[in-house]
């Protein structure tokens, strides 16, 4: 035989990537060749494999891939080689395949893979959208520079960008990918994504049929994610077109001014023509579309229609711009619950499980109904619930339909109770810097304990609480071993910084350097100040919460503020310890001379202990504290204190009573807040030789004595989805012990604005906000004791929230309220109908390294105490959560 002998063979079919087919040369040496007996095949020996022309793939890899191996023994011509070719065309990464003999020797063959790779990605051009457009069409394709590009990859590219266009309502888009050469670097080609949008196609009309039940309104309020565009059409309109919509003639004659019109068409007629829903998407989006569809029978077998079906659905164009959906339904018969029996219960009679599920005989039959009050009831108690809280994590239950009678149905629930379960192993994953103990300390399912999927639950919202970790990632997974009766418990955690640091500055002219430095660590470790290897930047892990701020507005305003929370003293129990204090001045400065006329110090210390209680339900907190302040003036005539040299001294013992069940700090979707705090210092007036009737101002108030009240209760519901409602009330009373002493100038109300003190720090003051009027507008004064401030609040709130982001990143949601409240001097005058009102729409934004930052928009409706006109808009910015 010659002494090189060509063997070439090619795969079939292949795409746009051009390949070749040559007989008797090779690529290389395409002149070279030789003739091939294919009616007398020779078997060889592979002596050596050859891969040539590649650059980024590995030789051996493509040589295993091929299914060649040295030493084995193929047929020339064969199908080895043939097969060798579909393996490495299979892959997708190749352009062109040659397998051709470099030698050969008596029955020995040394074989050489030539191939072409396929060109890899560099770059994607986008064009024909905004930036935003694209940003979210680059995270739908995933595209990656390097990847190597095949016709697979072009094709899914096309089809993904086409589905977010579709999912944008733009159906009638053109999308055409194009792969072109780089001529930067070899072997590489990028692709240009050419979008024409078109217009946005949105729905006119759904209409239905079929159905006698139910009017057409009623069935298109079931199509939320498929709505209908807004029309505004005017009655000329609606009448010159009438002719051509068939409208009934009674129906014209009512929009010409005629009675003759029943209010069922009248009410079919604005569902259908002047649908206003400004809110409701009516861009057509075949996922929403199935989905809806799906709720529309949903909602009929709710009403006992268990066989209403969806018979036809068409879909179809009346323009470039807008589209027409109609629906043709069979509702079939309605069905009511006859016999419900119960079978495999031993561990609760049939008596208690009926009355969990709440379902008598005669009731409408709906399923769905039976489902949720069977495995999950997020408005009350359910079967599944009651097992699995018991241990019993193995139960299951099967509603089984046994008898169909004329429009009554038998149903028996089937149960399976299953052994106990028993908590074997607990495993935590991803905390990297919170220390476990911190962890497992909040747990309420530890090994050893029977499991409970209440207790599951509520471990899942002390989790969230903590603030250490992404409330929307906090998962528990369980992982049953129906074998040994047990179950571990995985607990996964994405960990988020919840460190805060406040920083702003500038240079405020004559007053010098205005600015703040805040700085909050919301996980410290004490302990590990001293122990530098187990820093992660800072000695963190421990749970504790350490607080340090400075603010200053030149000379005239300096404060400096320190606190320490260590929530779990000892660590064995859940007592809280908490130590502040504070040193703040607010100087009187004449801004002609610069020279200081005056001012107020005011320097404050307390300690608080907490500790978490069982009854009513674990849910309570009880903390006590003591604090001190002192108030120190010195010619100081900006605030109306009754008094303007000398000092005062509050010492006082505070006790608070809370209850807390919200589910998460920073969006929370349900649970409630109540809390009532009371202040108390000793009645010095019983001991006192002081005449206060006669005393001076100063010496009346250097030992302030007061009671203080507060009661602060917030409530969160969810509406839908994650549109969640924000119901909040608020009271504060501060009064004296008897009639020979008057409430003193300290901690009263201010009320009005944002909740922040605003330029005149207000030391001493209770600041509340309202929002749709100025800062502190609301502020009673008594002229005769020459005080102003409060000694009565109440505040009332309503906000519809909804969330733009709940990234790790960053909380985002807006919102729009309703609020009113007010402010009295004396119990006397108060009168909770008396409100300031107002309402408004706002954005919050909680950042971890930041904290809460908010803007509101209101519009107060009343006029402010002093002056003749109502409030009307006003701008809010609000740093903080602020308590009321």
């Amino acid at each position: 035989m010659k002494k090189i002998l060509f063997l070439f063979l090619a795969l079939v079919a292949i795409s746009e990537v051009n390949s070749q087919v040559v007989f008797g040369r090779n690529q290389t040496n395409p002149a070279g060749g030789v003739s091939i007996n294919y009616s007398s095949p020779k078997e060889y020996e592979i002596a050596d494999i050859e891969v040539r022309g590649v650059q980024f793939l590995d030789n051996n890899a493509l040589i295993s891939l091929s299914g060649l191996r040295v030493g084995d023994k193929i047929k020339v011509p064969g199908d080895e080689i043939t097969t060798a070719i579909k393996k490495l065309w299979k892959q997708g990464i190749i352009g062109n395949v040659t397998i051709f003999a470099s030698k050969v020797e008596g029955d020995k063959i040394w074989l050489v893979i030539e191939l072409t790779e396929r060109p890899r990605l560099t770059k994607y051009i986008i064009e024909g959208v905004n930036k935003t457009k694209q940003g979210e069409i680059e995270d739908k394709i995933g595209l990656i520079r390097g990847k190597v590009l095949t016709d697979v990859v072009i094709k899914n590219t096309e089809i993904a960008v086409t589905k977010y266009m579709e999912s944008k309502g733009y159906l009638n888009a053109q999308v055409n990918v194009v792969q072109q050469n780089d001529t930067i670097l070899r072997n590489s080609a990028y692709l240009k994504v050419s979008i024409d949008k078109g217009q946005k196609v949105k729905i006119r009309n759904i209409r239905f049929d079929g159905n006698d039940e139910f009017t057409s309104a009623k069935l298109r309020s079931k199509f939320k994610g498929t709505g209908m565009a807004p029309k505004f059409s005017l009655p000329t309109q609606i009448i010159e077109t009438t002719a051509k919509l068939a409208w009934p003639p009674n129906l014209i004659n009512f929009i010409k001014g005629s009675k003759k019109v029943s209010k069922e068409e009248v009410r079919e007629y604005m569902a259908t023509h002047v649908n206003l829903n400004f809110f409701k998407s009516s861009k057509f989006v075949k996922d929403d579309y199935q989905a809806d569809k799906d709720a529309l029978i949903s909602f009929y077998n709710s009403k006992g229609f268990r066989d209403a079906e969806i018979i036809k659905d068409t879909v179809y164009d009346i323009s470039n711009k807008y589209m027409n959906i109609a629906v043709t339904i069979e509702e079939g018969s309605k069905y009511y619950f006859r016999d419900i029996s119960w079978s495999g219960n031993y561990i609760y009679t049939d008596e208690q499980l009926q009355r969990i599920l709440g379902i008598k005989k005669g009731d409408i039959y709906d399923l769905d109904l039976v489902n949720k009050k069977l495995n999950f009831n997020p408005n009350g108690a359910d079967i599944s619930s009651l097992y699995m809280d018991d241990g019993y994590l193995f139960f299951s239950i099967n509603p089984v339909e046994v008898g169909v009678s004329q429009d009554s149905i038998d149903l028996e629930l089937r149960i399976y109770e299953g052994a106990q379960a028993t908590i074997d192993k607990v495993v935590i994953s991803g905390n990297d810097k919170t220390n476990d103990h911190v962890i497992l300390r909040e747990l309420r399912t530890r090994p050893g304990d029977k499991f409970s999927r209440a207790e599951l639950i509520r471990t899942q919202r002390e989790l969230s609480q903590l603030g250490y970790f992404d409330p929307e990632q906090v998962n528990p997974v369980p992982i049953p071993d129906p074998v040994n009766e047990t179950v571990d418990i995985e607990w996964q955690l994405v960990e988020r910084s919840n460190d805060q640091i406040e920083l702003s500055g500038g240079w405020g002219g004559a007053f010098g350097f205005v600015g703040t430095f805040g700085v909050t660590f919301n996980n410290f470790s004490v302990r590990n100040i001293t122990k530098p290897e187990h820093w992660r930047g800072l000695p963190v892990g421990d749970g504790q919460s350490l607080s340090l701020r400075f603010q200053a507005n030149g000379r005239n305003f300096q404060s400096y503020s320190f606190s320490f929370v260590e929530p779990w003293l000892g660590g064995r129990k859940p007592n809280s310890f908490g130590l502040s204090f504070s040193k703040s001045i607010q100087r009187s400065i004449n801004r002609f001379t610069n020279e200081t006329l005056g001012w107020l110090k005011v320097t404050g210390i307390s300690a608080s202990l907490g500790r978490r209680v069982r009854w009513p339900d674990d849910f309570f907190t009880v903390s006590t504290g003591i604090s001190y302040q002192r108030y120190d003036l010195f010619q100081f005539n900006s605030r109306s204190l009754g008094f303007s040299t000398g000092d005062a001294n509050s010492f006082t013992f505070n006790a608070t009573f809370a209850r807390n069940s919200i589910n998460q700090p920073m969006y929370p979707r349900n649970g409630s807040s109540l809390s009532l705090s009371a202040s108390f210092t000793p009645p010095y007036s019983l001991w006192r030789d002081l005449d206060y009737e006669n005393a001076t101002a100063s010496d009346r108030y250097k030992w302030l004595e007061y009671h203080k009240w507060n009661f602060d209760s917030k409530y969160f519901l969810t509406l839908t989805g994650k549109l969640v409602l924000s119901a909040r009330a608020h009271f504060g009373y501060l009064g004296t012990y008897t009639s020979k002493t008057d409430v003193g100038p300290f901690e009263r109300f201010q009320l009005g604005g944002s909740g922040l003190t605003g330029q005149n720090f207000l030391l001493g003051t209770d600041v509340v906000g309202l929002r749709g009027y100025p800062d502190n507008s609301i502020t009673p004064f008594d002229a005769e004791s020459n005080i102003e401030g409060g000694t009565l609040f109440n505040k009332y709130v309503m906000e519809l929230r909804y969330p733009i982001s709940l990234a790790q990143s960053a909380t985002i949601y807006a919102l729009t309220f309703v609020e009113g409240g007010n402010n009295w001097d004396r119990f006397a005058e108060f009168n909770p109908y008396n409100i300031k009102k107002s309402a408004g729409i706002g954005l919050r934004i909680f950042m971890p390294a930041f904290g809460l930052m908010g803007i509101d928009w209101a519009y107060g409706f009343d006029r402010v105490p002093g002056s003749f006109d109502n409030a009307g808009p006003q701008f809010h910015f609000s740093i903080g959560q602020q308590i009321r």
